[in-house]
């Protein structure tokens, strides 16, 4: 099996659900019939850019961290799939979002904002449960807080 077509079968184990280990994703890729070493995975998962990223019970699991501009509509579904898991609120003051998170959550949800390489961003800073997405003006922001809605 080609690397490429690897890499394509781990990025749909990881959107597919929560892995903590590099065995666990080893383990879902010989359930596909893909046998490899963990040495490997582990070079997988670097050259894909993965993370490892917290949920509400502060449990780790990877999670995509990479541009998503080679796969746009990837990057749309992992951002509605971590909204509705993650996301309380958030709300606009001018050119700023601040979106609030569960505990934990902030910095996997600004990396995902950050992977989908969104024009209307300067840039994200996370903290644990508090993002403050900075847009590049007052209209940016109001047509980022319209893709949120939807989402």
């Amino acid at each position: 099996m080609k690397k490429s077509q690897r890499l394509k079968i781990i990025r749909e184990i990881i959107s597919s659900g929560k892995f903590s280990s590099q065995q666990d994703i080893q383990l879902e890729l010989e359930k596909k019939g893909v046998d490899v070493t963990q040495s490997t995975v582990s070079r997988d998962l670097a050259s894909l850019n993965l993370i490892k990223v917290r949920d509400s019970d502060r449990q780790e699991y990877y999670a995509v961290k990479s541009s998503y501009m080679s796969d746009p509509q990837f990057g749309i579904q992992r951002i509605k799939s971590k909204f509705k898991e993650s996301l309380l609120s958030y709300d606009r003051a001018s050119n700023i979002i601040v979106i609030k998170t569960n505990p934990g959550e902030a910095e996997g949800v600004a990396a995902i904002i950050d992977g989908a390489n969104f024009v209307e961003i300067l840039g994200t800073v996370a903290g644990d449960d508090t993002i403050i997405c900075i847009a590049k003006n007052n209209e940016k922001a109001e047509k980022l807080i319209k893709l949120f809605n939807t989402f």
